[in-house]
């Protein structure tokens, strides 16, 4: 495949990951060239695995993959909550990583979208202890993906925990480790809502040489019940663009860079 080829190939998977689905006419606005040209690029992506073509355009196709969730509330809960800004900052951390590094994905609905702007991309590591990230990413070869092991301590969680997943990060060492949080506050640290889930998180993050938090606006000055680790532990938050000014100034105060995504 052609490098020409290959970056317009790379153009519309970032337009599919930030809008959720898109027409051959917007591709074409978007990225210049011709709907016949448009077609054979999504052609290509499709048998990928990529995207799902659909009548005049194409969808991620991620999408089906949770259909038998569907029907549960929580799971819709979630997945519907600042959908558009976990995009966002998904796709923004993602362009953090370079090839050849290796990475740390906990659990969590922005990581997965984390995970799931990786898709297109060749030479990276990942390990994770989400069952869904994994199940996204298996059938990309270009992808190297690890999952940590462990039990399913909760219902409807994607989110391995316990000894064995502990004994897997203890083996092995990051690049950047991506958290993904329910409470971010300046005093009480990064927290989550499951002391299992926090102490997968401490065990990545002590692993990685770059600790990034994802978190959209509306877990800043929240505070869960599972401390994960003070704000000192970290160096980049990637959020979104609601997030408080004098947050981001006291943030970088401290030394820790604020992606706005």
């Amino acid at each position: 495949m052609s490098k020409k080829i290959d970056v317009r190939a790379d153009r519309i998977m970032r337009a599919l990951l930030r809008a959720g689905d898109i027409s051959v006419q917007e591709l074409v606005e978007q990225i210049g060239t011709s709907a016949p040209s448009i077609r054979r690029d999504l052609a290509r992506l499709e048998k990928r695995g990529l995207v799902l073509r659909t009548h005049g355009g194409a969808t991620l196709v991620e999408q089906l993959l949770y259909e038998p969730f569907r029907h549960d509330t929580s799971f819709q809960a979630r997945e519907l909550r600042m959908a558009d800004e976990k995009r966002r900052i998904g796709l923004a951390a993602s362009e953090l990583i370079a090839e050849k590094e290796t990475i740390g994905l906990t659990a969590g609905t922005t990581t997965t979208q984390i995970g799931r702007s990786l898709r297109h991309r060749r030479g990276i590591s990942v390990i994770t202890n989400a069952l869904n990230i994994g199940m996204e990413l298996c059938n990309q070869p270009a992808i190297k993906t690890t999952l940590t092991g462990g039990s399913l301590a909760w219902a409807w969680t994607f989110a391995l925990a316990g000894q064995p997943a502990l004994n897997t990060l203890r083996d092995v060492y990051l690049d950047k480790a991506f958290l993904s949080v329910t409470g971010f506050d300046l005093e009480r640290g990064v927290t989550t809502l499951e002391t299992e889930e926090a102490t997968v998180s401490l065990a990545m993050l002590r692993q990685a040489k770059e600790v990034i938090v994802v978190a959209d606006s509306s877990k800043i000055g929240h505070v869960s019940p599972a401390l994960i680790c003070p704000i000192s532990a970290i160096h980049v938050l990637v959020t979104d663009s609601a997030v408080p000014a004098d947050l981001v100034k006291a943030l970088k105060a401290k030394g820790i860079k604020v992606v706005i995504a």
